[in-house]
């Protein structure tokens, strides 16, 4: 018992029992817990930025051998595409398949439905994507630091100077980490108080049907990439359980990224391919957020019987390919990214968002936890792949975590 209680993990779980409790008897006051949540969320991003380019730029310039940089990236970028394209596919066949928008929602349907008409329906633009999305304009500046600091003669003491940074970094983090139950708190009290366990009955549907596809994605394809390469994806989900705990409750992968990172290295693969794979995939591996957004769109089209050809579908999953990459993994990300790809396809009624706001919250846990989950798989096959990677170190990590948790 006093073990349970000195793990965070156990009070994130607390936050959020006592946060559902508070949403359905004390609805009013619930609702400005919202500040709790969104602070918390505001605080982490502020993280992102600084650990991507410490890491990735750390991660480049410690490898030495920049044709070893380009391999991995190179591998990690087709993986990164082949299995993101294939969870848009398996979320577009899933939906069409239950059919989730096949309910009467019409009466959930408010006035403020049309604020989202207005706000979202500026045609797809590179260039707003770019200025839109800066993780991926830090992953490119630090991709083109860390090629600089390989031919600086100043490399050895540029990167001493970046890895204390990093440490102190991390450090800092770490202890706003301890703010996660509060988090969790203000953000499911908020959503339960704002929309009521009744209100979310009728997408109820929706919820499970994006849970399921998600759950059937890492345990069958997520799963069989890890027995391709002799290793199971049960153990990995046991090891890194705390970090899906963390993410349940803060609806941010991003609130997981140093723990999981510090996790792929004690679990044996080395600590550049780490630096460079996690927060690449952060920004190009979102199999959560792909598998959302292909089946938010044909439950869109389905509410509002929206006849889609093959060609139309095919459309859509290739500007989904264009506008999934370079969401972040925090609260509300793949809303906005559905926002934009609903502008590009012009055709499902932007009205039918207002929908998906109501359960945006719970649908972004799912996206989170299958984000990370996808992420840390990525790592493990990539390393194992290019022979950065010891068995031995993973054997007897993942025997001590077996044993801890007996």
């Amino acid at each position: 018992m006093k073990k349970v209680l000195t793990h965070l993990t156990f009070y994130v779980l607390l936050a959020i029992i006592i946060g559902i409790w508070m949403g359905a008897q004390f609805p009013e006051q619930a609702k400005e817990m919202k500040i709790i949540g969104e602070t918390f969320i505001f605080i982490i991003k502020l993280f992102v930025v600084p650990i991507i380019f410490l890491t990735v730029t750390l991660g480049i310039s410690s490898m030495g051998d920049l044709k070893k940089v380009g391999k991995i990236g190179l591998k990690s970028l087709i993986y990164f595409e082949i299995v993101t394209t294939l969870a848009l596919a398996i979320g577009i066949i899933v939906a069409m398949g239950l059919q989730p928008g096949n309910v009467d929602m019409a009466e959930l349907i408010g006035k403020d439905a049309t604020k989202f008409t207005t706000r979202v329906d500026e045609p797809f633009s590179w260039l707003n994507f770019l200025k839109t999305n800066l993780t991926i304009v830090i992953l490119v500046v630090a991709i083109i630091t860390g090629i600089v600091l390989n031919y600086s003669k100043k490399r050895e003491k540029a990167v001493h100077g970046l890895e204390k940074t990093s440490k102190f970094v991390f450090l800092l983090l770490k202890y706003v980490m301890y703010l996660a139950p509060l988090g969790a708190f203000g953000g499911i009290a908020f959503a339960v108080g704002e929309y009521g366990l009744k209100t979310l009955v009728p997408l109820g549907k929706l919820v499970g049907s994006v849970y399921l596809t998600m759950l059937l994605f890492i345990l069958l394809v997520l799963g069989l990439i890890m027995r391709i390469y002799k290793l199971r994806i049960l153990q990995f989900l046991r090891y890194i359980r705390e970090e899906i705990i963390i993410v349940l409750g803060t609806s941010s992968s991003e609130t997981a990224l140093p723990n999981l990172m510090q996790k792929l290295e004690k679990l044996g693969c080395k600590k550049s391919v780490v630096n460079l794979v996690v927060p690449t995939g952060y920004s190009f591996n979102l199999d959560g957020t792909s598998i959302y957004l292909s089946m938010a769109v044909i439950f869109l089209a389905q509410l509002y019987h929206v006849h889609l050809s093959f060609g139309e579908i095919l459309a859509i999953i290739g500007i989904l390919m264009i506008t999934s990459k370079g969401a972040a993994g925090v609260t509300g990300s793949g809303f906005v990214v559905l926002a934009s790809t609903l502008a590009s396809v012009k055709k499902i009624p932007l009205d039918g968002l207002a929908f998906l706001l109501a359960v945006d919250k719970f649908l972004s846990e799912a996206r989170a936890i299958t984000n990370i989950i996808g992420n840390g798989v990525a790592t493990l096959v990539i390393a194992k792949s290019e022979k950065e990677f010891d068995a031995e170190t993973y054997e007897r990590e993942i025997s001590r975590k077996k044993t801890e948790l007996k």
